[in-house]
């Protein structure tokens, strides 16, 4: 199973990215999916998570600015991120839960993509 994201990029602040995370290989089910974030020194976050039947988490820092979306026949997430702030500059891991046998479940990571705010 591999979790393949992009999207990431250098952004104004107030300006908008959306990033997209692709999962591929072979599996039954995909539950949870979701972002994280890392910023320089700091300890990697959650941002936000949707399961299977669309149902939505956020951390208070991103509510209002940040939407997680997925779409289940194509087994990907999306993360649009408007209104930006300096201090969403970080490296964005997507995450699953990933059901690849019948008692079988794993969480995976993506190789991370940076997001940047600046002006």
């Amino acid at each position: 199973v591999q979790l393949v994201e992009s999207g990431g990029g250098l952004v104004q602040p107030g300006g908008s990215l959306k990033l997209s995370c692709v999962a591929s290989g072979s599996f039954l089910r995909i539950n949870v999916m979701g972002w994280y974030r890392q910023a320089p020194g700091k300890q990697r976050e959650l941002v936000t998570t949707i399961t299977s039947a669309g149902t939505t988490n956020y951390a208070d820092a991103v509510k209002g600015r940040f939407t997680i979306s997925r779409d289940n026949a194509k087994n990907t997430v999306y993360l649009q991120m408007n209104s930006l702030k300096p201090e969403d500059t970080a490296v964005y891991y997507c995450n699953a839960i990933i059901r690849t046998g019948l008692i079988i479940e794993d969480a995976y990571w993506g190789q991370g993509t940076q997001v940047t705010v600046s002006s």
